[in-house]
This record gives C-alpha cells, sequence and structure tokens, in this order.
C-alpha cells in the first residue's frame, strides 16, 4: 500500500478520535449537538475504531503484505458503517473482520520470527477479536471490557517486551512476563464486573508494571536528553497509571463496581495507551507515513495536560465528584488537540 492510502488511513482514524472524544463528553454531562446518539458507542470507536485501526495498520505496514491491510481498512469500513446508523451488532462483524485479519498477521510474524513478544502481539490481537464478537452478538461492554483491555495493554507490553532484548534479560524476566499475561487474561475471561475476574486482572496488571519498571529500557534512557528523554518519560507516566488501575481492581469494593470501572478503563485507554501514543508517534509516523515528527519541549505541555485530567477524573471518581469528572474530559480533548498542534507548529518553526 503506498503512503496516499496510509495517510487516507491515519486521516480516518483520526476523526473517528474527534468523535470518540464528541461522544465521551455527552456521557459525561455535557450537551453537545448529536451528543446522545453518539454517547454509547464512545467506547468500541476508542478501542477499535480508533486504536483497532492504528495497531492493525502500524502491524500491516511492518509485516509489508497487501493482504495484512485488510484489518485497518475493515476497521474504518466498520466505523463508517456504525456512525451511518447501522446496528451496532451488524457494525461489529468489521470490526472482527479487522480483529481477525490482525490475528492473521500477528500469526504470520509470530511464524517468520517465534518469540515471546510476538506470541504476545498474538494474544492481544486474539483478545480484540475476542471481545468484538462478543460485542457483535450483543454482550454489554462492562461484560467484554476486559479483554478490549487485554488487547491494548498486552500490545504495549509486547512492543516494550521485543526493546528490553536489547539489554540482558535479568533472570525471572519471562516467567513473570507470561505469569502477568496469564493473570490478565484470566481476570478478562471471568469478567471485569465480577470480584474475582477483577482481582485476577488486578495482579496482573500489577504484576506487568512491576515487570515494565524492572526491564524496560524506559528507566534507562530516561537519563538522556530530547525525544529519547521524552519517549521515556511517556512511557513511565503511562506505567504509573496501569498500576494505579491494577490497584483500582483489587482495592475498590464490589458495590463500588461503576467507580472502580471509569477509574480503571479511563487510567489505561488515557493515562497509559495515550502516553504511549504520545511517546511512539515520533517513531511509528514516519515508519506509516513517512511523516516526521519533529521533537521540540514544548511536547511536554500536552503531556503534563493529559496526566492531569487523568488524575482530575480519578479524584473526582473517588471522591464521588461529578463536577470534576466532566471537567476532566474537557481536560483530556484539549490536550490530545493540542499535541498534533503542537507537532505542526514545531514543522512549520523548523
Amino acid at each position: 500500500m503506498t503512503v496516499i492510502p496510509r495517510l487516507l488511513l491515519l486521516a480516518c482514524a483520526g476523526a473517528t478520535l474527534a468523535v470518540g472524544l464528541w461522544a465521551g463528553l455527552s456521557r459525561l454531562g455535557w450537551g453537545l449537538p448529536h451528543g446522545p446518539s453518539l454517547a454509547a458507542l464512545h467506547g468500541p470507536l476508542l478501542i477499535s475504531g480508533v486504536f483497532g485501526t492504528l495497531i492493525a495498520l502500524e502491524r500491516a505496514v511492518a509485516l509489508g503484505r497487501a493482504w495484512a491491510f485488510l484489518g485497518p481498512v475493515a476497521a474504518v469500513a466498520a466505523t463508517v458503517a456504525l456512525l451511518a446508523g447501522l446496528p451496532p451488532e451488524a457494525a461489529g462483524w468489521g470490526y472482527v473482520l479487522a480483529a481477525a485479519a490482525r490475528c492473521a498477521a500477528s500469526l504470520r510474524v509470530l511464524q517468520m520470527q517465534p518469540a515471546l513478544f510476538t506470541a504476545s502481539l498474538v494474544s492481544a490481537a486474539a483478545a480484540w477479536l475476542y471481545g468484538n464478537v462478543m460485542w457483535a452478538r450483543g454482550a454489554a461492554i462492562p461484560d467484554l471490557i476486559g479483554w478490549w483491555l487485554a488487547f491494548l495493554v498486552l500490545t504495549v507490553a509486547g512492543e516494550r517486551l521485543e526493546l528490553s532484548r536489547l539489554a540482558a534479560p535479568r533472570h525471572g524476566a519471562l516467567p513473570l512476563y507470561l505469569a502477568a499475561c496469564g493473570l490478565l487474561l484470566a481476570g478478562a475471561a471471568v469478567g471485569l464486573s465480577d470480584w474475582a475476574g477483577a482481582a485476577l486482572a488486578g495482579v496482573g496488571l500489577l504484576a506487568l508494571t512491576g515487570w515494565l519498571v524492572r526491564h524496560d529500557i524506559a528507566v534507562r534512557t530516561v537519563r538522556r536528553d530530547g525525544q529519547t528523554r521524552f519517549m521515556a518519560a511517556c512511557m513511565l507516566a503511562g506505567y504509573a497509571w496501569l498500576g494505579l488501575a491494577g490497584l483500582a481492581l483489587l482495592a475498590l469494593p464490589p458495590s463500588g463496581t461503576v467507580f472502580r470501572y471509569d477509574i480503571t478503563v479511563h487510567a489505561i485507554l488515557v493515562g497509559f495507551v495515550m502516553s504511549m501514543v504520545f511517546g511512539h508517534a515520533p517513531v511509528i509516523l514516519p515508519a506509516v507515513a513517512r511523516v516526521r515528527v519533529p521533537y521540540r519541549p514544548a511536547l511536554y505541555g500536552p503531556l503534563l495536560q493529559l496526566h492531569a485530567s487523568v488524575a482530575l477524573r480519578v479524584g473526582s471518581a473517588l471522591a464521588g465528584r461529578h463536577p470534576g469528572r466532566r471537567w476532566s474530559g474537557i481536560l483530556t480533548a484539549m490536550a490530545l488537540l493540542a499535541y498534533p498542534l503542537c507537532v505542526v507548529a514545531s514543522k512549520w518553526v523548523g
């Protein structure tokens, strides 16, 4: 696939992000045009429409096979169908096709390069596929959210595991990684709304956070300068939220399911995953779309605002303060808008 179609897919993911944020703000109580009709689509749009498209595109480019681009194309088509008013169950099968293509691409990479990190990426794709099948068959999102979160967490963890091979592996590193991933998947299978499922996933997230803090190269590269330090700061800040999500699953009682759900989902999706996106964009965009992302210290501004928005959301949820949760959504949207604006300004100044 040439650069122009890749740019179009990236543009579709960006547009979906904007719609997903609009839907999320509506869920928080902001009176936005067409917001109520989009509110229920907030999660699927962000997880499958945005992250699913971007991850499938990145893997397809890395594999270099035309058929692998079926993944991001199917994800965009499913998003269009969803926004066009098709029943979620019907559009959901488009996401199933996208995840199936992502699984096939991941299995091909595993065949070409048998390793734990490629196996981790296969398990991540399989989690996305299973969650999409559940959603297409009418399951409620709280009942399947564990699979979608596992998809994102294991994708990032697998990529960081690949980079950790640059350093000599410490004793017990791989068994701990396997155990953490297994616990996370077991929690998803039981369900995060169940006490046992939440406990399993919580322990898994804490173990995975411990593994990342102990073995990820970001712990060392954060001591360097410039873009390298910025990327490492994004990683380490994200790991803090990943660990907090694990604590929330363990510490909050079943009676606090709403707050536990809200804290866990947004600590992972915004605090962890979006922080990874901020950090990886300078590397991924040149490879995927041949778009250079120049580093400027100003990028720390959106990063700090992003994490401040998560802190406000988590603190407000714990305190039962809905106004704080509402304003956290505005801060998140502003941070996600400020990042590309800083990139564009940097290219203009450069």
